[in-house]
């Protein structure tokens, strides 16, 4: 099955000339099924009132790994729970605004985005941390990159062969009228294999995201899929969160921030050890 995906919420921002937008959802993919029981739903509160959906990565059983935008400037949200099936759907039912509660769920007691996040355009900073009430255990957790890894990564145009493995719980399609595309969209966890793009570019990338291809034949993310997984190859280190895409259709190219760099990885296990 193929999913065609959308990103998460819409700022405009613009970068080089390009609209950059908070991203959401896997492209082209497939369903993941128990593939990944390490990555969650998170759906956020905006005044108590159920919002917005991002997807996350459980780094161990009461913290979760997500993008900056996710866990919001200090005060943004008034509430966050994640839901750990692969078919959130079939859970909770099939409307829009689906409770904040349900079966395989569990509340977040502590968010935060990484400490420089509210000072820059978002893409800068764009990585977050949750702490669960109560710990859940997928039996798989992520890990980090080492320090700079991703580096290597850098080679000449057309040479380089890594793939990822991207995981979201975002929109399988776009329309032109998003009441079709909201209706028709289900909350289900789905991965794609995006492949390298542009790494340590001045000016766009820089040293602190990547660019991953976006297309029929490899996938990748869109609306909902912002802060999920893209795990190096077929591994469980999470190379970098679903951060941004450069157009409404989430086509073409999907930007990652990244967690190989050391001011990323302090603020991941400061959260994790205040």
């Amino acid at each position: 099955m193929r999913k065609k995906t959308l990103i998460a919420l819409f700022a405009a921002l613009v970068l080089l000339v390009v609209a950059v937008i908070p991203a959401g959802a896997v492209t082209d993919g497939e369903l993941d099924g128990n593939g990944h029981p390490q990555v969650v739903l998170i759906l956020k509160q905006v005044d108590s009132v159920p919002a917005i959906r991002c997807s996350g990565t459980m780094l161990t059983p009461t913290y979760v790994l997500t993008a900056g935008h996710c866990a919001g400037a200090p005060g943004e949200f008034s509430g966050m729970r994640i839901f750990t099936e692969s078919d959130v759907e079939a859970g909770i039912g099939t409307t829009n605004n689906y409770p904040f509660a349900g079966p395989n769920s569990v509340e977040a007691v502590r968010w935060a985005a990484h400490p420089d996040y509210p000072d820059y355009p978002f893409f800068f900073n764009d990585v977050g941390m949750i702490e669960l009430a109560e710990p859940f255990d997928p039996g798989v957790f992520g890990e980090l990159p080492d320090v700079d890894s991703l580096d290597q990564y850098k080679t000449k145009r057309g040479l380089n062969k890594v793939t990822f493995t991207s995981v979201g719980y975002g929109l399988q399609a776009s329309y032109p009228d998003p009441a079709y595309f909201l209706a028709s969209n289900t909350r289900t966890r789905y991965v794609a294999h995006p492949k390298l793009i542009q790494i340590n570019t001045p000016g766009f990338t820089g040293d602190f995201s990547l660019l991953l291809s976006n297309n029929h034949s490899t996938g990748g993310t869109c609306f909902g899929d912002s802060g999920g997984p893209n795990f190096l190859e077929d591994t469980n280190i999470v190379a970098g969160v679903t951060s941004f895409g450069l157009n409404g259709n989430c086509a073409g190219t999907g930007g990652v921030f990244r967690m190989d760099r050391q001011n990323v990885q302090d603020f991941v296990n400061d959260f994790m050890n205040p």
